[in-house]
């Protein structure tokens, strides 16, 4: 007898599991617990597999623009930097710096196969490109070895394709200062040999970039013996203002640094408004399941009314009426948490081939890459976001059942039994 009145005995989950069990007479409490259910599970998947892209978005973005940008930018303070091979050698022994590699950039006009795009031509160092993994791993192992020479270039897989041409092949480049003449400075035109073509996944770049080798593209744009900057990458980008001092005073006083973050950093700072902002509209979803939660416990309760007063009288106390109702209730938050935390982490493992599938029924691009930039539609789960996800679920279910559960604990069996 002892062990039957004791918190969360038996006898108290085998009465909320009954509770719980639809009846022909309580179908419509039924519903609403079930819509509880169903609403939680939503929610809870809903919040997983948005913050889920979002986070996937800002990695995959992060890893490319800086994989093929640099995390901090050292220029000459009057523009073209020169020295630079010594430059590069004190910068590389900052601590916190991975790599350093001097650049040439210029904008150019590139013209094949009657069309015309505009491009950013990289002058750059082969064995500096190799290290620059997210271009030379979608490289052909032979590209980087015809990497030489002075008619030989790398371009984007979007940009080969617009322009209907295969490694082999020639892409005229048009800069528009080149040659000084008597009549004024005229357009450089000079035709390269395509030696591989490289793909980031990244549509903005694989349609707009060129690499050529750095002495090759200090001809083309008159740069003589200076490049336009320096690309530095450190060991965590997020803490790359920590840096940014070191590398200035290894640099010199005819340098000037600035951070990936003082030029992308409205962008990734827009992501991460957007991705709160969703984390507020979709726990919405989650705190309207828990009231459905509550307007089902409280319609349960007064059903069950009759029932409460008989066990009162038989010996039931009001804590074991209050723990009753807050299992029950509390089933339905966990059982809706645990169903959409397998829906939300299923759904965001096999997220490509479910917006394939999708592209493929409905007949409509999902994910065009020319508009979100990647060519895949990301998701990067989280430990920390997943778990506070699956908490705050759990505990709005909770909080949820505690005011019904109370109505009961309250309930007078006298006066509940007084007109039976």
């Amino acid at each position: 007898m002892a062990s039957a009145t004791r918190p969360f005995s038996r006898f108290e989950w085998m009465l909320a599991g009954r509770y719980l069990r639809p009846t022909r007479k309580e179908g419509f409490v039924s519903i609403i617990s079930i819509l509880s259910l169903l609403g939680i599970a939503l929610g809870v998947a809903a919040l997983i597999i948005v913050m889920a892209v979002m986070n996937g978005f800002r990695h995959d973005l992060l890893s490319r623009i800086l994989g093929l940008k640099g995390h901090i930018m050292v220029q000459g303070v009057q523009g073209a930097l020169p020295d630079f091979d010594q430059i590069v050698k004190q910068v590389r022994a900052v601590p916190g710096v991975t790599s350093a590699a001097p650049v040439v950039e210029g904008q150019v006009m590139a013209s094949a196969s009657g069309a015309s795009l505009g491009v950013v031509v990289r002058g750059i160092r082969a064995e500096d490109l190799k290290r620059m993994t997210v271009v030379s791993n979608s490289l052909d192992p032979r590209t980087l070895g015809a990497f030489k020479g002075d008619d030989a270039v790398i371009i984007g897989s979007r940009l080969a394709e617009r322009l209907r041409l295969a490694p082999g092949m020639g892409i005229t480049l048009i800069a528009p200062r080149g040659n000084v003449t008597p009549f004024g400075v005229t357009p450089r035109i000079k035709t390269y040999r395509i030696a591989g073509t490289f793909s980031i996944g990244m549509s903005e770049y694989d349609q707009s970039y060129i690499f050529m080798p750095l002495e090759q593209a200090q001809l083309y744009f008159n740069m003589g013996a200076t490049v336009s900057g320096i690309e530095v990458m450190t060991v965590d980008p997020d803490r790359v203002k920590e840096l940014a001092a070191p590398v200035s005073q290894a640099a010199g006083a005819y340098a000037r640094t600035y951070t990936w973050q003082d030029i992308d950093s409205s962008f990734f700072d827009a992501i991460e408004v957007e991705r709160n902002v969703m984390f507020m509209i979709l726990t919405l979803i989650v705190l309207v399941a828990a009231l459905n939660i509550i307007s089902g416990l409280i319609m349960l309760v007064k059903d069950k009314t009759r029932d409460i007063a008989i066990l009162r009288t038989m010996g039931a106390t009001s804590g074991a009426m209050m723990r009753v109702f807050m299992i029950a209730g509390a089933s339905i938050g966990v059982a809706g948490t645990l169903i959409g935390f397998l829906i939300g982490v299923v759904f965001c493992a096999n997220i490509e081939s479910i917006r394939q599938g999708l592209s493929k029924l409905t007949g409509t691009t999902l994910f065009d890459p020319t508009i979100y930039f990647l060519e895949r539609m990301p998701a990067r789960m989280e430990t920390g976001e997943v778990a506070s996800v699956v908490i705050m679920a759990l505990s709005l279910s909770f909080l949820a059942t505690l005011y019904p559960a109370w109505r009961a604990s309250r309930l007078d069996p006298v006066e509940a039994l007084r007109y039976e």
